[in-house]
């Protein structure tokens, strides 16, 4: 039999996630019943939680008579629940002046930037500034190299040239390469890492007759090159903050966390962030990295100019005030991206045309 998720039950979650994000503590039905704006009785309120047990927005920790959200119920609450956080003036007035006292020189960003979130979320952040070459491949070469292998080599928009040894998964013969090289130079060239997708692949693919093969190869020295050519730096801050949690007062816990939450665990996160606007929120399960399983990241992007774009976040418990740490990383992306804008140049008058 399937249970309706109702408003009321929403509201009962909701209100669950709201308490025991500001409590640490397994919530009943009692104190749910006792906030202003909840007009259901206790029993009808303890009925709807173990609904939303059974359909596994909340659980029951140990022998507790509370209840506490699930990662489904944080997802839920994260998509749909949760209130707007407004920034107060004096949290708006903290962080912009600590970002125009502090962030002076783009070559300390990250560092600096890690920090000024963590100190304002009171949470581990990361901070990460990557810069995009923008180069792309303007000539193929294959290269017959002997028995069973060929050179391809890449001629680079940056004017390097790269080469990779390839044996080759099938015999061709040269007029095969050429062919080939020929269809590479058609349909691959200045083209952005981003194109270079299934459906380019495919497409080429039909078209390379015999050396259909070589393609998937190819490409994927492709992709690898042209990312290589932009620079990524990564900083990671404030780690010592989650002892402060309840979630992690147990030492061999803490400890755990505390050794996955380097540069190395999080060096996936940008890569989530690349075809996504505004803030994302992994909780839980849903992490890239398995050692951050038990935690939930918020991360937003913003613009720094010069073929560069940064990417800050946090990493904390799932029961994080996502509301509160959503606005001020938002504030914090907005504020960044204002700050590196380049100013308008003034229009110059048109010659012959006065004033």
């Amino acid at each position: 039999m399937n249970v309706e998720l109702t408003e009321r039950k929403k509201k009962v979650l909701r209100s669950v996630v709201d308490l025991y994000i500001r409590t640490a503590e397994p919530v009943g039905s009692k104190l749910i019943a006792e906030l202003p704006d909840m007009q259901y009785s206790s029993a009808t309120i303890r009925s709807e939680m173990a609904d939303l047990l059974a359909m596994g927005y909340l659980e029951q920790p140990h022998t507790s008579a509370g209840r506490v959200p699930s990662a489904a119920g944080y997802r839920l609450y994260v998509d749909e629940l949760m209130a707007e956080y407004r920034l107060s003036l004096d949290e708006t007035k903290s962080i912009s002046s600590a970002i125009e006292e502090k962030m002076q020189k783009v070559d300390k960003m990250v560092e600096k930037v890690a920090k000024l979130v963590s100190q304002a979320t009171d949470l581990p952040a990361i901070s990460v500034a990557s810069r995009y070459g923008g180069a792309t491949v303007s000539r193929f070469d294959l290269i017959l190299a002997g028995q069973g292998s060929i050179i391809l080599v890449l001629m680079l928009s940056s004017d390097e040239v790269v080469n990779k040894l390839i044996k080759l998964p099938v015999q061709l013969e040269e007029n095969d390469l050429k062919l080939l090289a020929a269809l590479l130079n058609a349909t691959m060239t200045e083209l952005p890492v981003e194109e270079f997708n299934q459906a380019l692949l495919e497409r080429v693919m039909r078209s390379a007759g015999a050396g259909a093969s070589l393609v998937p190869i190819v490409m994927e020295f492709v992709v690898d090159t042209l990312n290589r050519q932009g620079s990524t730096n990564m900083a990671v801050a404030g780690q010592m903050r989650l002892l402060g949690q309840p979630e992690y007062r147990d030492v061999d816990k803490a400890q755990r966390l505390m050794t996955s939450l380097d540069e190395e665990a999080l060096s996936n996160l940008p890569a989530v962030m690349q075809n996504t606007n505004g803030t994302q929120i992994l909780v839980g399960p849903e992490h890239v990295a398995r050692e951050l399983k038990d935690t939930s990241v918020v991360m937003t992007r913003f613009d720094i100019g010069d073929g560069m774009q940064g990417m800050i976040g946090v990493v904390g418990p799932t029961r994080m005030d996502y509301a509160k740490v959503t606005a001020r990383l938002s504030y914090f992306a907005e504020s960044l991206s204002k700050m590196f804008a380049k100013p308008e140049q003034p229009q110059l008058p048109e010659a012959g045309k006065e004033e």
